[in-house]
């Protein structure tokens, strides 16, 4: 119960790899604030935490709206009187060859993938300061690296994680605050189970352990990293691929 008493924050938490780092997180005792989009989906995962016997809130939350950002950590230090975690996992897909790639589509993917974070970490850091002690972990991805046809808006986005995540923990490392970014491959979820078989086996040719990732072992490194045993570490990038980037 190595979190026990902790409030931690999953943005994006309500479904996919932001549900199972919540999961996680309450079954080593965490507090949880579940904030989405989708209250209703946020609020049924905050229902199934609970279960487990720990402190559980649904949030509706747009991180690319800096007034809900900041009511929403009001209302967090209302009620739970502090936050110890933020995981940054908010993010959307709008894929498109860069040269039909709508200026729309580059601007919403930019704004809830990269100023979601900014927004979210920035007031975080406000609040960890005062407690002189802080946890944040951003869900980057390994098309920050590798890049992706048809996903420039957000190989950018998810590449800026990494920028803004190294100089944050520079700012902040000696306030007691760590800032580190967890970076997934290809992970099977609901959303990729959809895709071809023939795409899924051309995939798997790139990844040397030969499986898809799961949830669990996105969560397992965001856990890690926000944990007593992870102290020392901060702006690093942890790579969560099975080798399909080294």
């Amino acid at each position: 119960m190595e979190f026990k008493e902790q409030t931690v924050m999953v943005t994006g938490g309500a479904r996919g790899i932001g549900k199972a780092i919540a999961e996680n997180f309450a079954g080593k005792g965490a507090n949880l604030v579940i904030a989405d989009i989708s209250l209703e989906a946020a609020e049924a995962t905050a229902g199934e935490i609970a279960a487990q016997g720990v402190k559980a809130r649904a949030l509706k939350l747009d991180v690319s709206k800096s007034a809900e950002i900041e009511n929403a950590f009001s209302a967090i230090v209302k009620e739970f009187g502090r936050i110890d975690v933020l995981v940054n996992n908010a993010g959307i897909t709008r894929d498109s060859l860069i040269l039909r790639m709508k200026e729309e589509d580059w601007d919403t993917v930019i704004s809830v993938n990269l100023k979601g974070v900014f927004l979210c970490t920035k007031e975080a850091v406000k609040i960890m300061v005062k407690q002189r002690y802080g946890r944040i972990v951003s869900i980057a991805s390994v098309v920050a690296f590798m890049g992706n046809p048809g996903q420039a808006n957000y190989g950018a986005s998810k590449a800026g994680i990494i920028g803004l995540t190294k100089t944050t923990a520079r700012e902040y490392a000696s306030r007691g605050i760590t800032v580190n970014a967890v970076a997934p491959g290809f992970i099977a979820t609901a959303m990729t189970d959809e895709l071809n078989e023939n795409i899924k086996q051309e995939m798997l040719k790139s990844i040397p352990a030969g499986k898809f990732g799961s949830v669990a072992d996105v969560a397992n490194a965001v856990v890690f990293l926000t944990s007593p045993d992870s102290g020392y570490i901060t702006g690093q990038v942890i790579h969560v691929n099975g080798g399909m980037y080294m």
